[in-house]
């Protein structure tokens, strides 16, 4: 018979103990770990007005398609709160002369194909977004560069034309974000194929390295085929990756679980469409949503009743304007502009359609921008003054096909209220209202005499402010949908965007504004305000003043 010692019996009487013990504080602390758990899962499901335009980072310059393709991709550098310059896929950058600037890129990143982030990619992405087969909108943001250099694989050397201050903020903008180059060597290689080419990928790129003719006859042979692969298999290094998509219906993201920095706390994002704002709301009230972008201004009453949900305002850098086809008579006459414009009461549309939400805006420039001034003043609001403007240009029996894009009311109860000033001056105006896509189609290829548009200026500098907009290089579905061409104009915003000294590039942008006003390409209504919402289950869900999410943050209850 073998002996048990006393620590061998004192064991036993614990373990017997134990198993008598009762276990219920142990399954609490089980629950609400299961609990915590769950609380960094789920997929929140956001209704937004309207649906992404591109999946392509170079394909399209809308805010809609920025809002989702942002969980997606990452540019080499991004903005704090504060508009300050931060880095993410570049560690460092330095500015080594007046036109080269080196960046040292982040080790270590893939994409969610598996590819490596480095040097090549950061070249290969620079070179699709200026080329030609591309015919990218968001081309205007880098064509100033004109070398993209490899130092080594995680060093890389943009070299511009000219001195260019702006260059690190438009490397923020969503023309600065990266695509995996595999996928961009993959969607080359479909449209030579498409297109019935005999070059190789290889020779292609040597082609439009080269320049010339040659280049530019292939390059529209093939552009109708450039980027169709992109937009259906998205892929970039951001904390989400592309999960699914329907057109017009929604748009799916899932975590990255291999992301390089911090993961989401969300299992992902669905972008659910949901153009009528009250059909919105309602989905918020009802659980169907578990947040919501856009909530118009005539609603902030009633989503801010709502003890379940919560009301998110914070200003913006966008300019919300009426725009002219300056190309169509007679509205390439400056008096006829200037007549409509004092036709407009700013203050009465900021109260009676936006409901006091925004600020007054006398150009595109909004405050905290370099180049704003609180003296710049705009044309009044003058009934007399616009009937003496458009007897001195000899108008009359004028009728005004306005566009706006359908699924935004305020715009349209901005046109029915332009509509009814403008026929006491016997202006007869139409409102045509269009769907988003097909919207931006028609005002970028001139079908229209009047539009109305927002523009949130993403890099906060002021040259992406007001260049987009009016400058000549920019007609048609760049951004200049006045197609409104002035050399003056032009010749500041090319000197402001060259100058390295503040204070001369803020007197140049103050002088490129009175001309704005002046000539009156467009009718400048506010500086807009982000209103969004969430059901209170929803923490960490805010947008910055570009109206742009980082979902890291987020978690649901």
């Amino acid at each position: 018979m073998k002996k048990f010692s006393f620590i061998a019996l004192l064991g036993v009487l614990i373990l017997i103990l134990a198993a008598c013990t009762d276990d219920s504080n142990v399954e609490e602390e089980a629950t609400e770990g299961e609990e915590a758990a769950a609380a960094e899962g789920g997929t929140l499901t956001l209704a937004i007005p309207s649906d992404a335009v591109s999946m392509d980072p170079h394909g399209s310059n809308d805010v809609p398609s920025e809002q989702v393709r942002d969980t997606i991709y990452e540019p080499l550098l991004t903005q704090d709160e504060n508009f300050e310059i931060v880095p993410v896929l570049a560690e460092e950058y330095e500015q080594i002369d007046e036109t080269t600037w080196e960046f040292k890129l982040r080790e270590g990143v893939t994409f969610h194909d598996g590819s490596e982030f480095n040097a090549e990619v950061v070249k290969s992405n620079i070179e699709r977004v200026k080329d030609v087969a591309k015919a990218s909108p968001r081309s205007f943001l880098l064509d100033m560069v004109t070398e993209v250099n490899i130092i080594d694989d995680y060093t890389v050397e943009l070299v511009t034309e000219y001195p260019f201050a702006p260059l690190t903020n438009n490397l923020t903008h969503g023309a600065g974000k990266m695509i995996s180059k595999d996928l961009i060597d993959a969607d080359y290689q479909q449209a030579l194929d498409e297109a019935g080419s005999d070059l190789s990928l290889e020779e292609y790129y040597e082609l439009r390295d080269a320049g010339g003719d040659e280049h530019e006859a292939v390059a529209n042979e093939i552009s109708a085929y450039v980027g169709q692969l992109v937009e259906t298999e998205p892929v970039g290094t951001n904390y989400f990756k592309f999960d699914s998509r329907s057109p017009g219906e929604q748009t799916s993201v899932v975590r990255n679980d291999d992301y390089w920095g911090d993961t989401s706390k969300l299992d992902g994002v669905t972008f659910k469409v949901v153009s009528e704002p009250g059909s919105r709301i309602a989905e918020l009230e009802s659980g169907s949503s578990d947040a919501i972008l856009a909530t118009l201004s005539s609603n902030i009453e009633r989503v801010d009743s709502n003890e379940d949900v919560t009301l998110l305002r914070n200003e913006s850098v966008s300019i919300d304007y009426i725009g002219f086809n300056t190309e169509k008579e007679p509205f390439n006459d400056p008096k006829v502009r200037q007549a409509i414009t004092h036709a407009f009461d700013s203050e009465a549309v900021l109260d009676g359609v936006y409901n006091g939400s925004g600020t007054p805006a006398e150009a595109p420039l909004a405050p905290g921008v370099l180049g704003y001034s609180e003296d710049l003043e705009g044309l009044d609001y003058d009934m007399e003054r616009a009937q003496e403007l458009l007897d001195e240009a000899g108008v009359e029996d004028l009728t005004i096909n306005l566009m706006v894009n359908d699924d935004n009311p305020e715009r349209v109860d901005v046109a029915l209220w332009l509509q009814e000033s403008l026929s006491t001056l016997g202006i007869k105006v139409n409102v045509e209202q269009v769907e988003w896509g097909a919207y931006l189609a028609a005002t970028g290829e001139g079908e229209h005499d009047m539009y109305i548009l927002g523009w949130s200026n993403s890099t906060g500098d002021p040259d992406n402010g007001i260049a987009p907009l009016f400058h000549s290089d920019n007609i048609g579905p760049d951004g200049n949908r006045s197609f409104y061409s002035n050399p003056e104009l032009d010749s500041i915003l090319d000197e402001a965007r060259q100058s390295t000294e503040e204070s001369e590039r803020e007197q140049l942008y103050m002088d490129a504004q009175q001309i704005l006003v002046d000539d009156a390409p467009a009718i400048f209504i506010r500086h807009g305000e982000n209103l969004n919402a969430h059901g209170n289950h929803v923490e960490g869900f805010e947008g910055d003043a570009y109206n742009i999410f980082d979902f890291r943050g987020t978690s649901m209850q």
